[in-house]
């Protein structure tokens, strides 16, 4: 029966994502003609592919109720150095290094998070800093210019009139979505993140679970940093910068809980289309990229109102609802009927 309520509650939370993306975009519809066209629908989808790459990883990390901060700059460092690989080297062996790269970095993430015990906010804040570092040293802080034409075709090419980008982006979520729902490792993350020593006392090992974890997000930043760069036709060693927030923010807005054991990465998706939407509409409507960051903001944190007071506006809808005749008090005060006769 737990299962059962948990994955309706999951599924409670998503629904609510959903109903703010189809409100979002009811608004725009209605503020502006080219909101609603196919060319705009793509662009948004292509924008928001490297933020959901992201917070895909992200989600793992934060249903184990930990975080991740170094994925923007996993993303940076990754593309530098599959630029500088290409240089010389074959496609696969560019592809190889950067996602070598970031699968190292969500090692070093987790080990520090499980064997030397240190809060995951610290450690991956460390990182970041570490990795931003490296990366503006190996390129002097310059872009690095990319000129395979396989390697661009990443970003830049449209099979079926559909951008790579957002190809790839959905063969992600699939197959991490269903590791993540249907896998046993799947399980053991939601067992973790739901309550660590019960975990650790039904002989999960814990310690496996939120290493694999980092290391995945890791390697979906490095895909996301192949993107951008593929995309930009240059690696920029600032690319991923302020990155992670907004991979937070969706996995936020998607429903997945910070305090862990709850979440799921299709709700992750609509929170980064959300944030794309968003993005897209403001653009349209020529609203001061001053003040997009302040819309944005507040989106989280009704997001995360909802996420907080779910029992409290679940009560308010019921104060607010018609009551249905014969029913509630109604019910209560009618007659009992009586059974058998009387003496």
């Amino acid at each position: 029966m737990k299962p059962i309520i948990t994955g309706l509650t999951s599924l409670n939370r998503e629904l609510r994502a959903v109903w703010m993306l189809l409100f979002v975009g009811l608004v725009l519809f209605i503020a502006t003609p080219l909101f609603l066209t196919g060319d705009n629908l793509l662009n948004v989808l292509l924008a928001a592919s490297v933020t959901a790459l992201l917070a895909a990883g992200q989600t793992y990390v934060i249903i184990l109720a930990e975080i991740d901060l170094s994925v923007g700059a996993i993303l940076g460092i990754s593309s530098i150095v599959t630029a500088f690989t290409l240089q010389d080297q074959p496609l696969v062996v560019g592809l190889l290094a950067g996602w070598g790269v970031g699968a190292l970095a969500g090692l070093v993430n987790g080990l520090l998070v499980t064997k030397l015990r240190m809060p995951s906010f610290i450690a991956t804040l460390a990182m970041m800093s570490v990795l931003s570092g490296l990366t503006l040293q190996l390129s002097q802080g310059n872009p690095v210019s990319i000129d395979d034409d396989t390697f661009l075709a990443i970003g830049q090419a449209s099979p079926l009139g559909v951008p790579n980008p957002v190809w790839i982006m959905l063969a992600a979520f699939v197959v991490f979505g269903l590791v993540l729902a249907r896998s046993r490792y799947g399980r053991h993350v939601y067992a973790v993140g739901d309550n660590e020593d019960a975990a650790r006392l039904a002989g999960i090992e814990v310690h496996r679970v939120k290493i694999l974890a980092f290391v995945i997000s890791g390697l979906l930043a490095s895909t996301a940093g192949f993107i951008l760069a593929a995309r930009l036709g240059t690696a920029q060693p600032t690319a991923g910068t302020g990155l992670e927030l907004a991979a937070i923010a969706a996995v936020i807005i998607g429903g997945t809980s910070l305090a862990g054991g709850r979440g799921a990465l299709a709700g992750t998706l609509i929170g980064a289309l959300l944030l794309g939407v968003i993005d897209n509409g403001l653009n349209l409507l020529d609203v001061s990229p001053f003040l997009q960051g302040v819309v944005k903001g507040l989106v989280i944190l009704v997001a995360i109102f909802l996420d907080r007071n779910s029992d409290r506006v679940r009560a308010l809808t019921r104060l607010v609802r018609p009551r249905r005749p014969g029913s509630g008090a109604d019910a209560d005060t009618a007659s009992p009927t009586t059974t058998g006769g009387t003496p």
